[in-house]
């Protein structure tokens, strides 16, 4: 009986207990959302089980089977976790914050990446939140002023076919490579012409040779890693970004209008035969003043944990200030993640392409001998300035009206009648085999290739001026065409290996295999005698210039280089209790371009860093949130010379006639150099970064100082026993030093209104410590020449002991009563420009700024957010060659600028290069103020849209005269504001940010 009774207690209290369990379980629903709407793909799981699910596309998820007393764990890619206990409620809503932090946490350290407090080198970082805002030429644009130490210069302004020009603490070389290397998603080289502003994720700055190592014979000038965004799990998501863009004359050069070249006639120092009766500006001819800029870019992402994709397609249509000059460009970019294997394999693939068709002749290019186009000279805008403004612009018969004098031509008229546009083709493909081995031990396959290609096509019509019957051409046309293409591969691989043990150590070590070929081929052909214009450039062989001895002769070239390089690498992080680190790399490259006892390099670096901050005696300074000291050295190379500089080759010497019969003749093209070898920078990098105020105000300081050895330079070398006269070698030494600081602050914090504040700055300092030694002999090298009239020689000297950018010439000492140029001589008395010579040129000036610096405030007030972002370089002066050659009345009779006749009215003598033309260049621009507004739309097809008008180069605050003062200065040719009057310009933007 008491056993019958127990089964049945038993039996009812195992019944219960299941009722029970039944009844404890409820069916939960929800929403799942930000301050701006709900989120698709947000991830919810009961804490503790692997019970989870997705919202949906509106966000909304479901849950059965939840115990009333469990805790959902509510999660999404940028936001902070959230748990909500059930506590038996069917409907539990969750709206996520953004984590700002776990953003910025993680940054691209080359082949991999490092927590921030792991990081030990110098190493910038910019997400895309904290892009410049606005219409970018360049990728490049978006970090301008960004990075302390990065300098980034648009020297032609806003121009849409020129390329920004990017150095990286100063110049670090005088023949080889000086801007940094560029890294796209691990490509090494990778083409900024596949990088659209939308697409790309982060771009981060190795910026010291600690950091940099890793990139070995490329290095020197630091790496800039550019990484792409890709797709992620969760609903698909759509969004819509696009702009339309004006630009406006900054500033107009101060030239004399025809009512004032008048007056210089009626004053008598003009003759009188220079009125042509005519009123015109011709700089408001060349201004396309119904120029608009438009960028659109579509991209859709999702999928699962296992695939998920993204994908964007693009077209911009970029228009210049100047007539006849733009780039309109479409292409697509494509990245498809894929996870096997119980998710130990995965694969990462990215496509790129870019299409575009380049208008180059508004722009002021020029062309080299071989066909293809060369840098931008604005010197159609030059003779806007210099013409006759009373000369028409078209004859009475509708015929274009040429001027006659020096250098002279009517611009519009080559408008007209040339063709100079450029059709490219850009395409990248690269692949990540990624293998889960065992817990922490990983190995990796990439492979990539990249092909950029274009053909320039050139053709002046028989209505050309240069093409007049009275000249060579004999009234015929004139065609060519250039061809161009490079390719590269890459394959590399590497295992990486992460583990912890004593829960104090952790190690993370990556060894590597990398290969790399590059290749070159140009074709350019040209030809003339073209007796119509019927078929413009597309019928070459119908010149008769191929018949006719009487005209031009025409060309043909062809041409292909090629490199290899290859290398092991290898680095090791390690960390004790999260306070104490080290970085150890060494990566060992060889490369074709150099000797064959010199075909190796190796490059080492190490850094360590100590978290002061997590000690325990810092408790008793609540006032530092975070404090952490790092110090690094390493060594990197350059080996960005042309290619075989270490082979002797062959070069054609001419066809000379043997029997009635020409042979093309050979012979020895260069010197061998077998000892050519690999430049080397030793880079020290000390820096601190802190934290405030519970992180209430953050940033570092940077001191740095690197020293390249073994320049490469082609040096005079004496015949015999030379074959040529010039040998590429490693003789020199260069030193650059700074300091960079940045700070982030966030003066105000309140739940509708913050106030955040960035500032970016560094001083940089160079010197060249040596040029020659006992067999290689170079006084000094020159550097900026200037132009005719005048043979004024080189504007810029750089020699032993001195710095990079010095201007060296004459000092000005006055004008003699007739307004003739005097001079110091060295001995301190004054002379005639006649008297002069090379005992009393000194140096009279520096075109490097020694320091830069940008402030950023961004106010945020509800759904409003304002930028306002300046930019200032200091302590440097500027050639003001606009002033030198058109600001004299010896230019007459062409135009003048109007400062020939008041600041330089005493001035009646040839133009001279002295410091009378050196100004100070220091200056500060409001470079970007952005005025967006965020709309809170409670809809389930529109996630978030936003939209913001945004002002570039808006006002610059200078003492300068001349137009800007934003030059070159980089590389050698700084600070020379040179003759070209390409406009500089401001632009505003209004643009609209959408996502479905």
């Amino acid at each position: 009986m008491k056993t019958t009774l127990m089964r049945k207690l038993v039996f009812f209290a195992v019944l219960f207990c299941a009722v029970a369990t039944i009844q404890a379980q409820v069916t939960v629903s929800g929403t799942v959302s930000d301050q701006n709407g709900p989120l698709p793909g947000a991830n919810i799981v009961v804490k503790g089980t692997t019970q989870g699910t997705q919202t949906d596309f509106d966000g909304n998820y479901t849950l059965t089977g939840v115990d009333e007393d469990a805790v959902l764990v509510f999660s999404y890619i940028g936001y902070k976790n959230m748990e909500v206990a059930v506590d038996g409620r069917t409907t539990v809503n969750a709206t996520l914050e953004e984590d700002a932090q776990a953003l910025d946490e993680v940054v691209v350290v080359g082949y991999g990446t490092l927590k921030r407090k792991e990081v030990t080198s110098a190493v910038s970082s910019v997400k895309a939140e904290d892009f410049n805002q606005g219409g970018a030429r360049s990728p490049m644009d978006l970090v301008q002023g960004k990075v302390a130490g990065l300098n980034i210069t648009r020297t032609q302004g806003n121009n849409p076919n020129s390329s920004a020009s990017i150095q990286l603490r100063g110049v670090s070389s005088l023949r080889g490579t000086r801007t940094p290397l560029i890294v796209i998603d691990g490509i090494p080289g990778g083409n900024l012409d596949l990088l659209q502003q939308d697409d790309i994720a982060s771009i981060d700055v190795l910026k010291d040779g600690s950091a940099a190592a890793i990139y070995g014979t490329r290095g020197n000038s630091g790496v800039i890693l550019v990484t792409t965004k890709k797709g992620k799990s969760g609903a698909a998501q759509y969004e819509y970004n696009t702009y339309f863009q004006r630009e406006f004359v900054d500033n107009k050069p101060d030239y004399l209008s025809a009512s004032e070249f008048r007056d210089l006639i009626a004053q008598g120092v003009v003759s009188e035969d220079q009125d042509l009766g005519y009123s015109t500006d011709l700089y408001d001819e060349l201004i396309d003043k119904n120029n608009l800029s438009q960028y659109h870019n579509f991209s859709a992402s999702g999928g699962s944990e296992k695939t998920n994709y993204r994908a964007s397609l693009y077209y911009n249509d970029a228009n210049g200030i100047a007539r006849e000059n733009g780039r309109e460009q479409f292409g697509a970019r494509v990245n498809v993640n894929q996870k096997g294997l119980q998710d130990r394999l995965s694969l990462q693939v990215n496509l790129a392409s870019n299409f575009n068709k380049a208008d180059l002749l508004g722009g002021g290019y020029t062309l080299t001998d071989r066909g293809d186009f060369d840098r931008t000279t604005g010197s159609d805008f030059e003779q806007a300035i210099q013409r006759n403004p009373t000369a028409p612009i078209y004859n009475e018969d509708g015929s274009f009206y040429e001027t006659q004098g020096y250098n002279n031509y009517n611009p519009l008229s080559r408008l007209e009648n040339r063709i100079l546009e450029r059709n490219q083709q850009t395409f990248s493909g690269d692949a990540r085999l990624t293998l889960d081995i065992i817990d922490g031990l990983t190995a990796s396959a990439f492979g990539s290739y990249v092909r950029n290609s274009y053909n320039t096509r050139h053709y002046r019509s028989t209505n050309d001026w240069d093409q007049r019957e009275n000249s060579d051409y004999q009234g015929m046309a004139y065609a060519s065409k250039f061809n161009y293409l490079n390719w590269s591969k890459t394959f590399e691989s590497t295992v990486n290996y992460n583990t912890t043990f004593d829960e104090d150590h952790t190690i993370g070590a990556i060894v590597g295999y990398s290969y790399q070929y590059e290749t070159t081929e140009t074709f350019n052909v040209n030809n003339n005698g073209f007796t119509t214009d019927g078929f413009l450039d597309w019928s070459l062989g119908d010149g008769t210039a191929i018949n006719n001895t009487n005209l031009p002769r025409p060309g043909m070239g062809s041409f292909k280089e090629d490199n290899t390089l290859i290398a092991f690498f290898g680095r090791v992080n390690y960390a004790y209790r999260e306070k104490y680190f080290a970085q150890f790399i060494l990566r060992r490259e060889g490369s074709s371009r150099f000797g064959a006892n010199h075909k190796w390099g190796n490059f080492p670096a190490a850094s360590v860093g100590w978290a002061i901050g997590e000690e325990d005696f810092m408790s008793a300074v609540p006032e530092i949130s975070s404090l952490k000291l790092r110090v690094g050295y390493g060594v990197t190379g350059n080996q960005g010379i042309p290619n075989y500089q270490s082979l002797i080759s062959l070069s054609g010497g001419g066809a000379y006639p043997l029997g009635g019969v020409y042979y093309q003749t050979y012979g020895p093209g260069r010197n061998p150099n077998p000892d050519l070898k690999w430049e080397e920078k030793k880079e020290w990098n000390f820096g601190l970064d802190f934290g405030v105020l519970d992180n209430r105000i953050s940033g570092s300081v940077d001191v740095y100082n690197r020293v390249t050895e073994d320049l490469l330079y082609d040096y005079i070398v004496q015949q015999p026993s030379f074959v040529r006269d010039r040998l590429y070698t490693n003789v020199g030494t260069l030193r650059n030093k700074g300091v960079e600081v940045v700070i982030s602050a966030i003066p105000v914090q309140k739940e509708d209104f913050v106030w955040n504040v960035d500032f970016a700055g560094n001083s940089q300092f160079n010197k060249l410590e040596r040029l020659s030694n006992d067999q290689f002999q170079a006084n000094w090298l020159q550097f900026g020449g200037l132009p005719s009239p005048g043979n004024l020689g080189d504007a810029i000297r750089l020699e032993e002991g001195g710095a990079v950018g010095n201007f060296y010439g004459k000092r000005f000492a006055g004008f003699t009563d007739d307004g003739k140029w005097l001079f110091y001589k060295a001995d301190g008395s004054t002379g005639t420009a006649s008297e002069m010579n090379e005992n009393d040129l000194a140096v009279i000036g520096n075109g490097v700024p020694k320091y830069q610096a940008s402030l950023s405030n961004t106010f945020r007030y509800k759904n409003f957010d304002l930028t306002v972002f300046f930019r200032g370089k200091f302590d440097f002066e500027i050639l003001n060659t606009k002033d030198m050659y058109f600001g004299n009345k010896k230019w007459l009779p062409n135009n003048l600028l109007k400062s020939a006749i008041t600041t330089h009215n005493q001035l009646d003598d040839d133009p001279q290069y002295s410091d009378y033309y050196i100004e100070k260049g220091d200056f500060v621009k409001l470079d970007n103020i952005t005025l967006g507004y965020n709309f809170d739309l409670k809809t389930k097809y529109i996630r978030n849209l936003r939209v913001y008008l945004t002002g570039r180069n808006i006002a610059t605050f200078t003492g300068y005269s001349g137009i800007d003062p934003e030059l070159e200065d980089a590389g050698f040719e700084t600070g020379i504001d040179s003759r070209g009057f390409y406009p500089r310009t401001k632009s505003w933007t209004i643009g609209l940010n959408v996502g479905f």
